[in-house]
């Protein structure tokens, strides 16, 4: 007697699909609203502006029901859309599914601080504020450390918590929308020290100017 054959789910459902949809739909309204706030700017900073309203809708958006969810029970327990896309993350990360208290605690951070940090930015650059590479740096500092304490501590245990079983859940949901946080942060963190140098430069060679 044949024994039975054990059917293996799916990779692709239509959570999937819809979720990464998601993703895609928020960059889309970052990017068009990025267009329309910095009409008046450079090429390069209406990208960071792209960028920036992006990180604002994604944390608000998605990791504040996050958060909501995470006070209230668990995204296991709860039964919306919002908890669809999050248990679909879950499979490749089971932290998110169960309110792991650091991650909950770095989301609460993420939801309050880096939103503000990010709109307060954006207006700073369209504006061209003295503040803007002081925000810009402390913005891509949270951002940077919120990446490290989300997988250091779970890779320090052996990462028990991470599926990368299979290439979407390694390659896009851990790797790449992660590593965006980590490659944009880092860019935007290069900009500012040259900024900062660039003015550095300037002030010192006007005082060398007025001494002669």
């Amino acid at each position: 007697m044949e024994s039975p054959v054990e059917e293996v789910p799916s990779l692709f459902t239509a959570v999937t699909v819809y979720s990464l949809l998601a993703c895609g739909a928020q960059f889309a309204v970052g990017y068009v609203i990025a267009q329309i706030w910095g009409k008046k700017c450079s090429s390069t900073d209406r990208w960071v502006l792209v960028w920036l309203f992006y990180d604002a809708i994604v944390h608000i958006t998605l990791e504040g029901p996050f958060v909501y969810m995470s006070f209230v029970g668990t995204v296991a327990q709860s039964d919306n859309i919002f908890a669809e896309l999050w248990k679909e993350y879950g499979k490749a990360d089971e932290r998110w599914l169960h309110s792991d208290p650091t991650i909950v605690s770095l989301e609460l951070l993420t939801v309050v601080l880096d939103s503000f940090l990010a709109l307060v930015l954006v207006y700073a650059i369209v504006k061209d504020k003295h503040y803007r590479h002081f925000l810009q740096i402390t913005l891509c500092v949270c951002e940077l450390y919120g990446g490290w304490m989300t997988f250091c501590p779970d890779w320090l245990l052996g990462s028990p918590n991470l599926n990368t079983g299979n290439w979407l859940y390694l390659w896009v949901y851990l790797v790449f929308f992660n590593g965006v946080w980590v490659v944009v942060p880092g860019l935007l963190l290069c900009q500012s020290w040259r900024a900062l140098k660039g003015l550095h430069t300037a002030h010192r060679d006007s005082s060398l100017r007025k001494l002669k």
